[in-house]
């Protein structure tokens, strides 16, 4: 999983031009993985990647970032082979780091965009082996589908204030933070992403319109996906007969105008 983060002195600056930076992020984020991996001598190719935006930290705190689940090999369609890379080890964090930023900043220059001048020389990236990736899917999955944060994790509200908990990263440890109610809302609020703009987004082999290249390379590794079996539901019972009842859907016919004769 590779995370590139936006730094800490242009973020109020990011809030209030929310959609080009990013879309600015997620370019710079996919070119600079390209980049590297086509100068790689063992992938040699573009990768499929699945990229999702976050705008916050554990403590809800603006913190624009971006997170990428990157397969570690790419396909070469003219040879139909697929190239693997081996180890634990993908890209240089801080070289990562360095062309992300120039793509960055070049993505913003493009789109007609004056960034602030007091910009850090060193930005931060991270580049971390996650096994087969499915830990790092349901750990994105569930800020996609919980929303910014848990009611569980909302403690109380007493005399105007909220307090809830949030787990440190660091120290693993959770910790309670306390707001009064307006500065709750607008922390929860101020995450809301553009209208119609899309948190997460698949590239290369990984997007909707390749699924005959993620076949071709499912075939090449010998996956062999597990199907599903429908779920059965409980039958719902007649409460006076106690036979099953079934559910026919219908909708109201039109009514029938009268003839009109001349």
């Amino acid at each position: 999983m590779v995370t590139f983060t936006l730094p800490y002195e242009i973020r109020n600056w990011v809030w209030h031009h929310q959609r080009p930076v990013y879309a600015a992020l997620f370019e710079s984020a996919l070119e600079t993985l390209n980049t590297f991996a086509s100068n790689d001598k063992q992938l040699l190719g573009k990768l499929g990647l699945t990229a999702v935006l976050h705008t916050h930290n554990r403590r809800l705190d603006y913190h624009p970032h971006v997170h990428l689940i990157v397969p570690a090999g790419s396909f070469h369609k003219k040879t139909a082979s697929w190239h693997r890379k081996t180890g634990d080890y993908l890209f240089n964090e801080f070289a990562l780091a360095n062309v992300f930023r120039a793509k960055f900043l070049t993505a913003l220059r493009k789109k007609g965009l004056q960034y602030p001048d007091s910009l850090p020389k060193e930005w931060v990236a991270q580049c971390q082996h996650v096994g087969s990736g499915e830990p790092a899917l349901k750990y994105l999955a569930r800020y996609l589908y919980r929303g910014v944060i848990s009611e569980s994790n909302i403690i109380r509200h007493e005399q105007g204030e909220v307090s809830f908990r949030y787990k440190e990263s660091k120290s693993k440890t959770w910790k309670i933070r306390t707001e009064p109610a307006v500065k709750f809302l607008w922390l929860v609020l101020q995450h809301v992403l553009p209208k119609g703009f899309r948190r997460a987004r698949d590239y290369g082999f990984l997007h909707c319109l390749a699924k005959r290249t993620l076949q071709r390379i499912q075939l090449l590794l010998k996956v062999s996906l597990e199907t599903r079996q429908p779920v059965s539901r409980k039958p719902h019972l007649c409460p006076c007969c106690g036979n099953p009842m079934s559910f026919i859907p219908f909708s109201k016919l039109p009514e029938r105008r009268p003839w009109r004769t001349s």
